[in-house]
């Protein structure tokens, strides 16, 4: 047997292969769980309001990541463009990757943001609680003035993360999450002589934190990002490399939107049997979402590891990020489903002191501890396909797992055989099982042969140089 052939049958990775995911995965987690963190502590500061309150902001919440999560899935075209840009040392790749970026999160931002406006028709629409409406909708559209500077951070922590620039992401992020915490304690429950605000006073702390956040990041990366800004490339408007950048970013933001939409939709399904019940499963599924962040940022870093690997031409490199990521994202999910198993009760007040809402949360929670080990494997392979530049197979995926499987599943026991929020959950369960398998096996599939780089613009326009 071959050196190649032996190190594609091995299943752990190489120290060297571990050290590097360790040291990229770490401060990307970091960076994923300060972003939840924001909607964490909002989640908690209204939640002692009352259970109307915290259904608004679970509700509100997810009107705007249903709107926002397509662009933030397709902006993350740039882990293969830049990383693999990065990889092969291509520094006007790699300013054309960045530039293209920022010009796809304003055309993203528009239509998001106006959406945002108009949240209470669709929220009647979806036939959501009639007390939590008017607060869920007033949530929203004080929401939408940051859809903006969340969509360009996402295009600098991207880029910043492919050059393995991680520390200021993580300063900007801790920085915005204290701002974003006092100015909650002070515009809910009006501290200091402000007005107490409640919901709303929640959702202007959170937009004027995205706004610090995406200011602050940028301050503190103008240096190295300068020459990759400015000066504007007149070749970042031309159709063909953006329609390029776009076929392979769009697939990506159709696989979030999917993803994202099974779980909303549960989440509606969840307002379809009054707010206690939808309040308890936003304390759950805040809590899975949390824990989520851990794999979501181990499957960033590995999109961008195995990015770099395939820039510089290195499929042993390939191979070994792909196995060290899943050896840390699906061993992390392993230990909080022991947690979510065991704790359900001292978890679940940490949120709220309503007992009918607890008692939901209760039945819940443990449910989210059988899902993480699925749901760590199916995000960490869906990174390790972007990286590839490998976005469609993802999207069909989660197409047929999710909604050809998962909810009609979800729906069938959650209503006609009566299981409620417990029905609903279970069929969350069975489409993401069905979404990790087939996603395992085709990263199988898809590392069985040498990788080629993502052009965007092709034939490229100039030699590659040193970035």
């Amino acid at each position: 047997m071959s050196t190649t052939e032996a190190a594609a049958g091995r299943l752990l990775p190489r120290r060297e292969d571990l050290r590097a995911m360790l040291g990229l995965a770490g401060p990307v987690v970091v960076i994923q769980v300060g972003m939840m963190l924001m909607g964490v502590v909002d989640t908690i500061m209204v939640g002692h309001l009352s259970a109307v309150a915290l259904a608004a902001v679970a509700l509100g919440n997810l009107y705007f990541f249903g709107l926002g999560v397509f662009g933030m899935g397709t902006l993350m075209v740039l882990d293969p463009v830049v990383a693999q840009a990065v990889g092969a040392r291509d520094g006007p790749a790699i300013a054309r990757g960045i530039q293209r970026g920022a010009l796809v999160a304003l055309m993203l931002a528009l239509p998001a943001t106006v959406l945002l406006l108009f949240a209470e028709p669709f929220m009647v629409l979806a036939r959501q609680p009639a007390d939590v409406i008017p607060y869920a909708a007033a949530y929203a559209v004080r929401l939408a003035p940051g859809v903006l500077p969340f969509f360009l951070f996402v295009v600098l922590r991207q880029s910043l993360q492919s050059m393995h620039r991680t520390a200021p992401i993580m300063i900007a992020i801790v920085v915005a999450n204290l701002v974003n915490a006092a100015l909650n304690w002070v515009l809910i429950f009006g501290h200091f002589g402000a007005p107490a605000l409640g919901v709303i006073g929640s959702a202007w702390a959170t937009t004027l934190s995205r706004w610090l956040l995406a200011l602050l990041l940028l301050a503190l990366t103008w240096s190295r990002l300068r020459p990759h800004l400015l000066p504007v490339r007149p070749e970042i408007w031309h159709w063909a490399p953006l329609g390029r950048m776009l076929r392979l970013g769009v697939p990506i933001g159709c696989q979030y939107t999917l993803e994202f939409g099974a779980f909303a939709f549960v989440a509606l399904m969840m307002g379809w049997l009054g707010t206690r019940a939808m309040a308890g499963h936003q304390v759950a599924i805040n809590l899975a979402s949390l824990t989520f962040m851990v794999p979501l940022g181990v499957a960033d870093a590995a999109s961008i590891l195995v990015g770099l690997a395939v820039g510089r031409g290195d499929l042993p490199g390939t191979r070994g990020a792909a196995r060290a990521a899943y050896l840390c994202g699906i061993g992390f999910m392993s230990c909080t489903a022991v947690a979510f198993l065991t704790l359900p009760g001292p978890l679940a007040v940490l949120y709220t002191t309503d007992a009918t809402v607890i008692a939901v949360a209760v039945g819940l929670i443990p449910l989210a501890g059988v899902f993480q080990v699925f749901d760590g494997t199916q995000v960490v392979a869906g990174g390790i396909l972007r990286g590839l530049g490998e976005t469609k197979v993802a999207m069909l995926v989660n197409l047929l797992g999710y909604w050809f499987f998962g909810l009609p599943v979800s729906y069938l026991l959650g209503f006609v055989l009566g299981l409620g929020p417990g029905g609903l959950w279970y069929g969350l369960v069975l489409g993401l099982a069905a979404v990790a398998t087939i996603l395992l096996v085709r990263v199988r599939m898809a590392l069985a042969r040498e990788r080629r780089r993502v052009l965007i613009d092709h034939p490229p326009l100039e030699p590659a140089l040193e970035s």
